[in-house]
């Protein structure tokens, strides 16, 4: 039993200790906020003069807006976006953009409150840890102060309130450390949260903007993907085709007068066939892979990776999802992979297809060079375009000398 209460005890000023810590990361938003009122008072009361200096005025609120931001997401295991959209013309029509502007407004209003919340927060955090110690201490010395002082929440003048109050008071004083400071940390990010989050009716004018896109990157996909096939057709099986058609019609011309020569140039054409149909094939699998409907996604992808010309480590769930989003991911893991093969210079490789609720989640890596750009027509600039078109996300992570990671996320239903 003396066990698990020590266990608890560790915990609980564990829980009080990281409460404190985190508040006390707050004072690098905190401090500045609050140093940053009178500034802002100033701004605020002389606004219509002001209106030119405020982009300029907006830039550090906004720096320290996005850096509570990424303090509270951590704190909160969520993202908190940025609501910003970006200004156009000269400085007093920023100003004017900036002085109707909601965001502002609601920037301002986490500064004020933060700044003072922030700060009171986390002094009283560290304030409890030197006032525990300091109660524990006070029947060792409680005669020698000053008559009339207050300590333990009275005056202590008589040995059985000095044997006694220090102890509730300090008892008062853990329990604000282990109960509450770790709330106060908590609401302190959910406050910022609140605050700097994008209002509903920003969020939806991004959606918006962020659906035109999306469409637009689809019907550049569906633009790119039709040209594809057009030129695959004309410049390989068309080409192969009218190949064999002179070949029959000269076959044709001989077989009476040279049979043997007639022959050969029969053979000739059945190979040209042939390479017609193979050719053909390869389109058709470019539009929808036949081997996803016959093993899967994950049976495709073990084919595709087994035929890489270097080892490509494998980790793919076993379940299906829409025919659209397998053929997206195919596509994706086999651009990639023809990257790495093409440029990385790489090694060894690894796939990853993970179902996550309704997303599908596909990383591919490798230990190359690294330094992949998609805008330079290496095929990373194509995934982000499919991916768009249904709706993911891509993510493309290639420091040089360190290989790279695409990451892919894809809706696929629930």
């Amino acid at each position: 039993m003396s066990v698990n209460l020590e266990t608890k005890t560790k915990k609980a000023l564990r829980r009080g200790s990281d409460g404190t810590g985190r508040l006390v990361s707050g004072l690098r938003t905190s401090l500045p906020a609050m140093l940053g009122l009178v500034p802002l008072t100033a701004v605020v009361v002389l606004l219509p003069a002001a209106l030119p200096w405020l982009p300029h005025a907006v830039r550090p609120l906004r720096t320290l807006a996005n850096t509570e931001r990424s303090r509270a997401g951590r704190l909160l295991g969520r993202e908190i976006p940025e609501p910003y959209r970006p200004l156009l013309g000269d400085d007093l029509a920023q100003g004017i953009v900036l002085a109707r502007s909601p965001i502002v407004w609601r920037d301002a209003a986490w500064m004020a409150v933060h700044g003072i919340t922030g700060l009171t927060a986390a002094l009283l955090a560290v304030g409890l840890w030197t006032a525990i110690p300091f109660s524990l201490s006070l029947p060792l010395w409680w005669w020698a102060a000053p008559e009339g002082s207050l300590a333990a929440f009275t005056t202590l003048d008589s040995w059985p309130k000095a044997l006694t109050m220090p102890f509730v008071q300090a008892a008062f004083y853990v329990f604000l450390l282990v109960w509450l400071v770790p709330r106060l940390a908590y609401w302190q990010a959910e406050l910022s949260e609140a605050l700097l989050r994008p209002a509903r009716r920003t969020s939806l004018t991004e959606r918006v903007d962020q659906l035109v896109e999306t469409r637009a990157e689809a019907m550049e996909a569906h633009g790119a993907e039709l040209r594809r096939i057009e030129r695959d057709l004309h410049d390989g099986t068309q080409a192969q085709l009218v190949a064999v058609a002179l070949r029959l019609g000269l076959a044709d011309r001989r077989f009476d007068t040279d049979p043997e020569a007639a022959r050969a140039l029969f053979l000739d054409a059945r190979d040209g066939v042939e390479e017609a149909l193979a050719q053909l094939r390869t389109v058709i699998r470019g539009i929808y892979p036949p081997i996803l409907a016959d093993r899967g996604l994950a049976g495709a992808l073990r084919a595709l990776t087994a035929g890489q010309p270097i080892p490509v480590e494998t980790d793919f769930d076993e379940g299906r999802a829409p025919a659209a989003v397998e053929a997206a991911a195919y596509f994706v893991v086999a651009e990639a992979l023809t990257n790495i093969a093409k440029h990385s210079g790489a090694a060894r490789a690894s796939v990853a297809v993970r179902r996550e609720r309704d997303r599908l989640q596909i990383t591919v890596r490798d230990n190359g060079k690294g330094g992949a750009d998609d805008g330079r027509g290496s095929g990373l600039a194509g995934i982000r375009r499919r991916v768009a078109a249904l709706d993911g996300t891509t993510l493309i992570d290639s420091p040089e000398g360190e290989g790279t990671t695409v990451q892919v996320e894809l809706p696929c239903g629930s």
